[in-house]
């Protein structure tokens, strides 16, 4: 299976939920998409963060280990269009600005438990507006997190069980509990 083939089970697999899954499937870029989208060493660091939030480091390593903020710039400057574009930078300079109103401190300075409470609490407050007709900047974030981890070495051969192709195809394994899921 090559990497195109895999975004797109992934895709499937998550319910086709992901921003921009209509041009991973199509294999297209958009049409109209913003001009001189640049993403500096602060704002790659920022997704990072995020992203190591999002999936932290445990007894595998986290998402900053999978060098996450560079898979969604990746995804966000190929695949998505320009206004998702917007949504994408409008909801992260959106996210910076509240942090720091609401907890004093810049979020890079912040405890993980902070900046976990204050991303929870985001989803909760998207989830009560009720409002699922625009995206919410977190839900991209969780998207791409998810995505890039599960997709990059570190996720695919540390968080899951994974065996190199061409193989020996068993189709009938035992699971034991606890057990990793299997790596596309």
């Amino acid at each position: 299976m090559n990497r195109r083939d895999a975004l797109k089970s992934v895709v499937l697999m998550m319910g086709g939920t992901m921003i921009g899954a209509s041009a991973i499937l199509t294999g297209c870029s958009p049409e109209r998409q913003l001009k001189d989208l640049n993403f500096s060493p602060e704002d790659l660091a920022f997704l990072d963060e995020i992203g190591e939030t999002i999936i932290p480091t445990t007894d595998t390593p986290g998402a900053k280990a999978a060098k996450i903020g560079e898979f969604m710039v990746m995804m966000v400057k190929d695949c998505y269009d320009a206004d998702q574009q917007k949504a994408f930078i409008d909801g992260l300079n959106a996210l910076s600005k509240d942090f720091k109103a609401e907890k004093g401190k810049d979020f890079m300075e912040a405890s993980s438990e902070e900046r976990l409470a204050f991303l929870n609490a985001m989803q909760e407050k998207f989830k009560a507006s009720g409002d699922a007709r625009e995206p919410i900047v977190i839900n991209m974030l969780k998207d791409l997190t998810v995505l890039g981890y599960f997709t990059s070495e570190v996720g695919a051969t540390q968080a899951l069980r994974y065996e190199e192709v061409p193989g020996r195809f068993d189709g009938c394994i035992d699971y034991k509990k606890g057990d990793k899921a299997w790596a596309l």
